[in-house]
Order: structure tokens, then C-alpha cells, then sequence
């Protein structure tokens, strides 16, 4: 694994020589540092984007495809050192990141792999005489930032689709978990990727991300984080009018009805909040319940959320893992005092484990609170294991509850009724709507939110038209124009 930027197809420190610490969430200790880029290095990464775009733009798509297809295959070969990597950076379950996170990287990368020579353009009937097709063209250099949740899966969701179209990529993670897209870039140089097609700048956001925002050789931004942010990435856009396309947070709401499976619901909706500790922008963190049926469910809900193991990430038994750093740690344990301070009531968690083998690391312990739908807690994204409860009396009232956020990313129902299930789908203002599950995902199917959760959306062929642009071109084939101006 290198700890430098990779730029023009070679891994280099900064210009300044400056680095960031990089540290394990799990004891708070310094792993590695890498290098920290600045705008002079985003300056040239954008050069060495910008001067690879034109042959892989005119590259045949199929043999772009080829590169994403031997990239899928590398990372499968190398899926136990990802997992490692991801875990020890990021604070993700080893077991979850080997058997979930690697594989959808790898599958995101097929799956676009196979798409890049399935890019058709249209032909649109106009006037007798007149051909008029639309080819898609890609847009040129394209910035991209991730966040520090799933950094490795969401390497391949935003590289995917661009280089498939024929883009070239500056991509910058966050500064505090780069060491997987970083073991990415060196993966991507040994299959062959051409030098500059794709560069890996680390750097802060108020640095080297707020400079590629603005940069005037890039054509798009695409960035996946918090609401706050993604509006700050919208100013930066408007120097050259770039593209954006923005993921954002999300406040999920996850409706449990009266005719709900019990069981799947209680383990599906632990599975919505606790996965990943909760650091999921569509997390289930609002539970919404029907009265009849709230005891019963909460019973086995705490139970279950009392009985996740909780430990080191490299462990392959743990089950949740520590929040990514000591700042996001005491940023999810203030809402506990936020949700009290408004007459909420702490059913299970609020609070870090007492095991002193996790007394340096960044814990929290599974947390469910009880709380009213307009409580802060259950408007505001908290970003951890740390999930609301409030109850409902019938379907109407469940849907206005579910729909009473800014946000509208992602949604979960759990009922026997189908008629029920589609007329809520239809009602719920979200990007994603899932029944009798959550927090599924596959390669061809469209990800991204509405409202205050952003636009645009990762995967699937939407991903691959957000970054082209449609070409409209006419030809005169015999079509006989009179002349306009008669002499």
C-alpha cells in the first residue's frame, strides 16, 4: 500500500512535502501518514487528467471496459488485504467489509465494465429529408469526492460509470480513511490503466476539495457527504457552471406496520441502523411504529440491538465496530444529551462500552431512544448506531411522520399487504423506497435522494448518462430548403 498521491500514472509525495496522520479507530493509534495534496497539487492532477482524456476518450469502449472488468477481477484476487485495510482505516467490521464491501467494489466495477460499450445514442424522427442522432459524449475531466464511511465501495460508484463514458477522474478521498483508494489506484496502474485516466489526490476538504470544486478544468463534481457541505460544493461549482451531482444525507425513516413479520422486521431494521455502526446516509435511523405492535417489537428490537458484539474490527466475530474518529464519536454521544434535554427517553446504549480492551477507541454502543417525530433527534442526521422510535395510529399518519423531514433519500416499510405496500412506496418522499427489507443495492439499480438529500444518482444507466453530454447532430441527407432570403 503506497502512502502518496498518485498522479499522472506514478505515486508522488506533495509538492510542500506535507502529510496527514492517518489513525486506527480502534485504539486511536497513528497507522501510517500520507501525503497531504494542496491546490498545486490538484493543479496537477487536473493537468494529467486533462492531457489523458483525449486518447481514453477515443479508446474503444469495449477495451475501457476491459481495464474495469481486470480491475473487478484484481480486487477479488486481493479481497482479504482490502478487507484488512478497510477495517484497520475505517473501523468497519472486518467480516462485513470482506463479505459485503469487496465484493459490491468488485461487482460496481463489472457491472460498468460491462456497461461501457453499451452507451447507444437515439435516432429522433424529424422532418422527410433530415437525419437527427444524439450521441452521448463524456464530459471530460471529472472531480470527485468521497466520504469516510465506505470509502472503498464508493470509489467504485463514483469511478465506475465515469471511466466506462470515457472520462478521465481526480478523485479525492477523505483525508482520514485513504489508505483503500489508495491500494485502488495501485490495483488500477498494475491492470494497465493508462497514466493520468485516473489520479488520487488526499487532502482536507476546505483545501484540496474546495479547490478541485472550483477548478475551471473540471467539467463535473461529483460528491458524496453531508448536506452542509454539498451546498458549500455548489458555490465552488459556479465559476465554469460545472456539473454537480450530489449524494447527502438522509434521516431514513423505517415504518413498521401491524401486519409486519416480526422477526424480519426486528432483524432487517437492526441490520438498517447497526450496519456499519450507523455511518450510513440511508440508515434506517428512524423507527416508526404501529401501536398495536410497539411492545412486542421493541422487546425483541433491544434485545437484539443489547446482544450485537461490539469490539475490535480485525476480530472476525465482531459484529459493530468503533465510529471512524474521536470527533464523530463525541458528535453522535451529544445527541444522547440533545435527546434527553427534549424528554426523550434512552431505551438501550447512550453511552460507550465498558470494556476496557475498547477504552481508547471510538465506541458507542447500539442506541435506541425514545422521542417525539419533531425532536431534533429525529430530524437531524446523527450518523451512528443511534436510532428514534415514535409510534403511529394508521397509515396516514405514518406516512405524514416518514415524509416530515427535509431529507429524502432512502425509506423502508415492513407489511403483509401488498395494496398497503405500493400506495406507501407511491407516498414516501425518498429516492429509494424498500418493502419487507432495507439497504439493498445492486450495480444496475439507480442510488441517490431527493430534497435535501441531493440530485443526480449513482449507478445503473442514470449513473452512466450524468456523466456524458448529449450531442444533437442533423444531417441534410435530400431535403430541399428553399432559400430564407430571396434575391
Amino acid at each position: 500500500m503506497q502512502n502518496l498521491l498518485f498522479i499522472g500514472g506514478k505515486f508522488v509525495p506533495a509538492l510542500d512535502g506535507a502529510t496527514i496522520a492517518t489513525l486506527n479507530p480502534h485504539d486511536s493509534s497513528v497507522i501510517t501518514r500520507v501525503a497531504e495534496a494542496k491546490a498545486a497539487d490538484v493543479d496537477l492532477a487536473v493537468a494529467a487528467a486533462r492531457r489523458a482524456f483525449p486518447a481514453w476518450s477515443r479508446l474503444a469502449a469495449a477495451e475501457r471496459g476491459r481495464l474495469l472488468l481486470k480491475l473487478a477481477d484484481s480486487i477479488e484476487a486481493h479481497a482479504l488485504e482490502l478487507a484488512q485495510l478497510e477495517a484497520l482505516d475505517t473501523g468497519h467490521p472486518v467480516r462485513d467489509a470482506l463479505n459485503i464491501d469487496v465484493p459490491r467494489t468488485a461487482a460496481c466495477f463489472r457491472y460498468f465494465g460491462g456497461m461501457a460499450d453499451k452507451l447507444q445514442g437515439t435516432i429522433v424522427p424529424v422532418e422527410a429529408g433530415f437525419l437527427n442522432y444524439v450521441k452521448r459524449e463524456p464530459i471530460g475531466v471529472v472531480g470527485q469526492i468521497v466520504p469516510w464511511n465506505f470509502p472503498l465501495m464508493f470509489c467504485a460508484w463514483k469511478m465506475g460509470p465515469a471511466l466506462a463514458a470515457g472520462n478521465t477522474v481526480v478523485l479525492k478521498p477523505a483525508e482520514i480513511t485513504p489508505l483503500s483508494t489508495l491500494r485502488i489506484a495501485e490495483l488500477m496502474a498494475e491492470v494497465g490503466f493508462p497514466e493520468g485516466v485516473v489520479n488520487v489526490v488526499v487532502g482536507y476538504g476546505n483545501s484540496a476539495g474546495q479547490h478541485l470544486a472550483e477548478h475551471a478544468d473540471v467539467g463535473k463534481i461529483a460528491f458524496t457527504g453531508s448536506t452542509a457541505v454539498g451546498r458549500r460544493i455548489v458555490e465552488a461549482s459556479r465559476g465554469n457552471l460545472k456539473r454537480v451531482q450530489l449524494e447527502l444525507g438522509g434521516k431514513g425513516a423505517n415504518i413498521i406496520f401491524d401486519d409486519a413479520d416480526l422477526g424480519a422486521a426486528v432483524n432487517g431494521s437492526a441490520w438498517a441502523i447497526f450496519h456499519n455502526q450507523g455511518q450510513a446516509c440511508i440508515a434506517g435511523s428512524r423507527l416508526i411504529i404501529h401501536e398495536r405492535v410497539a411492545d412486542a417489537f421493541l422487546d425483541r428490537f433491544l434485545g437484539l440491538a443489547r446482544s450485537i458484539k461490539v469490539g475490535n474490527p480485525l476480530d472476525h466475530g465482531t459484529e459493530m465496530g468503533p465510529l471512524t474518529s474521536a470527533q464523530h464519536r463525541d458528535r453522535v454521544l451529544a445527541y444522547v444529551d440533545i435527546a434527553r434535554a427534549q424528554g426523550g427517553e434512552v431505551l438501550c446504549g447512550g453511552r460507550a462500552p465498558s470494556d476496557p480492551a475498547l477504552a481508547n477507541g471510538c465506541y458507542v454502543e447500539p442506541t435506541v431512544v425514545r422521542a417525539a417525530s419533531t425532536d431534533r433527534v429525529a430530524q437531524e442526521e446523527v450518523f451512528g448506531p443511534f436510532v428514534s422510535v415514535t409510534t403511529f395510529k394508521d397509515d396516514a399518519e405514518a406516512l405524514q411522520i416518514a415524509n416530515a423531514t427535509e431529507y429524502g433519500l432512502g425509506s423502508g416499510l415492513w407489511t403483509s399487504n401488498l395494496r398497503r405496500a405500493h400506495q406507501m412506496a407511491d407516498g414516501l418522499r425518498a429516492g429509494m423506497v424498500w418493502i419487507n427489507s432495507y439497504k439493498r443495492v445492486n450495480p444496475g439499480s439507480p442510488f441517490g435522494g431527493v430534497g435535501q438529500s441531493g440530485y443526480g444518482r449513482e449507478m445503473g444507466f442514470e449513473a452512466m448518462h450524468d456523466y456524458t453530454e448529449a450531442k444533437s447532430v442533423w444531417v441534410n441527407v435530400d431535403a430541399n430548403i428553399p432559400p430564407h432570403f430571396k434575391r
